[in-house]
């Protein structure tokens, strides 16, 4: 039996307002017009539309149990896979791997997003191969120099590398011998050598020549580490006391530029000081620059890690540079000096004839450190030590020529990723990583050579995992981001320079806390509340990647400050 309900219309209703007599109308609400998509004034016409890289929807497909799963786009994968194989029928290998890895660059900082000459440092030779190679607007590092950097050798993000900061001043601790990009592709037929920063550990087993590099020529702890108990106006309680220098001098970290390779270990070729750091990236370009060139004739393709000094602080720019950018500051003329560095570099593929043999990856290790000034910029919340967006959404492009589609993607990119990337270039693609690492290893890369290489490509990644020291702190799928864990950077000190480092850890939230990064990319406005069927979505993934953990327990090998190993 249907049920007939008396309501007042409109009309009736606003005569009932003004005191005049109306007959209640009967409306049969059984065949009323459907409503299932638009609002209480109607159902919408509208049909919406879909866009690439977007999966709150979709469910990804496990492909090995140690490894995450992904969303395979079939289309994408057999473009790029035909594409690698006329290029290996044209050339007769693989394709040499260049990682161009900056330091403490913000997302902002370079003129292919944005900065550039907008914010006093020109960046013409980045923008201009930016621009015709693929730009990422969502490429994730993690928030600190040495996890990410385990993060590019090992595929895994820090819970299971272990590197939850940097090492520091002789600390024990490092790689520990682990199977690496750079070993894993030596077993692959490739050439490996190493320039510039290390840091990811001095002891034994996690030097450069005991993890896969055949040569490396760099320092192997960070710009500070050698600069600032020297200077006078930085640390004059030490600089300005001779039993302190003299601590600093003997204190049991490496002080030099080395030189490493297998045959003959760690040679150190020159001390470190408030000079010789001035020339540092000069010296490192000369030494990639001749690298480049001792492949030309080659038989067998290589990998070239180069890792910037700049812009980390402490920048001291040769007389070169100084001065050189707009803004005139140390960090800044840093930048004009990196931006040379990368042209100097392409300059010699393309003079040896190996540009178009050569994928190459740019990019930073983490968002801009914000308390030793001048650094680096980011529109996002946050900086370097933080899991907010700032500290860990970072610059990237990738570059191959004629083999990379010139275009700009807000695909999902984990530097994690990069591991597995470049092995799939080399021809373990997919699940066959699986092969070249033990069982009990969990990789939380992706191979992204499809989104790279095919023309529009997508991610095969669903979702990005946050870590900040031993936390699991956030989750983001498309345009959605969750948190589990934040630092409020001002919640201790109440003046001065306030950074990633120094502020507090917030270890639980209320629940709800989601923030959508397309209207609110400064995250401070929550919205958990009101799209609670997404936030449903965001706590499987973070239930999803619990049990990860829960299989592939966190490794803590490097942690901070009275953390529990």
């Amino acid at each position: 039996m249907t049920t007939k309900l008396t309501r007042l219309p409109t009309i009736a209703f606003a005569a009932f307002c003004l005191g005049q007599p109306v007959a209640a109308q009967e409306v049969d609400y059984a065949n009323q017009p459907a409503n299932p998509r638009g609002s209480t004034d109607g159902p919408t016409t509208a049909p919406g539309f879909s866009h690439p890289d977007q999966y709150l929807h979709v469910q990804a497909t496990p492909i090995a149990e140690n490894m995450e799963p992904v969303i395979i786009h079939q289309d994408d994968v057999d473009q790029a896979q035909q594409k690698l194989a006329d290029f290996e029928d044209r050339t007769g290998q693989k394709p040499n791997i260049l990682f161009f890895l900056t330091d403490d660059v913000g997302w902002m900082d370079f003129g292919f997003n944005g900065g550039g000459i907008a914010v006093g440092n020109d960046t013409p030779n980045l923008d201009q191969i930016a621009a015709e190679g693929l730009i990422l607007t969502s490429a994730y590092s993690t928030p600190s120099c040495t996890p990410t950097r385990a993060t590019i050798m090992t595929g895994q993000n820090p819970l299971h590398h272990g590197l939850l900061r940097p090492p520091m001043y002789g600390e024990p601790g490092g790689l520990g011998g682990v199977d690496t990009v750079a070993s894993i592709l030596k077993e692959l037929g490739y050439t490996t050598q190493g320039v510039g920063k290390w840091h990811m550990g001095e002891v034994e087993g996690s030097v450069p020549n005991d993890v896969g590099f055949d040569d490396y020529y760099g320092f192997l702890g960070v710009s500070d580490m050698y600069t600032e108990w020297r200077d006078v106006y930085v640390n004059p309680e030490i600089a300005l006391s001779p039993e302190r220098m003299k601590y600093m001098e003997e204190l049991d970290f490496n002080h030099f530029n080395v030189h490493a390779t297998p045959e003959n270990g760690i040679e150190n070729v020159y001390e470190i000081d408030l000079e010789s750091i001035k020339n540092l990236d000069q010296d490192w370009a000369r030494y990639s620059e001749e690298f480049i060139g001792s492949q030309a004739d080659a038989d067998q393709p290589w990998f070239l890690y180069h890792g910037t000094r700049g812009a980390h602080f402490d920048n001291y720019p040769n007389d070169d540079y100084a001065g050189k950018s707009r803004a005139r500051n140390t960090y800044s003329d840093t930048i004009v000096e990196l931006d040379d560095i990368f042209g100097r570099l392409m300059a010699k593929l393309e003079e040896t004839g190996q540009l178009e043999n050569t994928f190459i990856f740019v990019g930073s290790d983490n968002g801009p450190e914000q308390e030793v000034a001048p650094y680096g910029r980011s529109p996002f919340r946050g900086g370097k030590g933080s899991s907010w967006e700032g500290g860990t959404r970072v610059p990237t492009f990738f570059y191959w020529k004629d083999m990379i589609q010139p275009r700009k993607s807000e695909g999902l990119f984990f530097y994690g990723d990069l591991f597995n990337t470049a092995l799939s270039l080399a021809g373990a693609p997919g699940a066959e990583v699986a092969n070249y690492i033990p069982e009990d290893r969990y990789v939380d890369g992706i191979d992204q050579a499809a989104f790279l290489l095919a023309d529009k490509g997508q991610s095969a990644r669903r979702s990005v995992i946050y870590t900040m020291n031993a936390h699991l702190a956030a989750v983001r799928i498309d345009e959605f981001k969750f948190h589990m864990v934040v630092q409020l950077q001002d919640a201790i000190f109440s003046q001065g320079l306030k950074g990633g480092f120094s502020g507090a850890i917030i270890p639980e939230t209320g629940g709800t806390t989601m923030v959508n990064l397309y209207e609110n990319p400064q995250e401070n406005l929550n919205i958990g509340n009101r799209y609670l069927p997404i936030v449903t979505q965001m706590g499987q993934e973070v239930s999803r990647y619990m049990d990860v953990l829960q299989n592939y327990p966190p490794n803590i090998t490097v942690a901070m400050p009275g953390a529990a190993k």
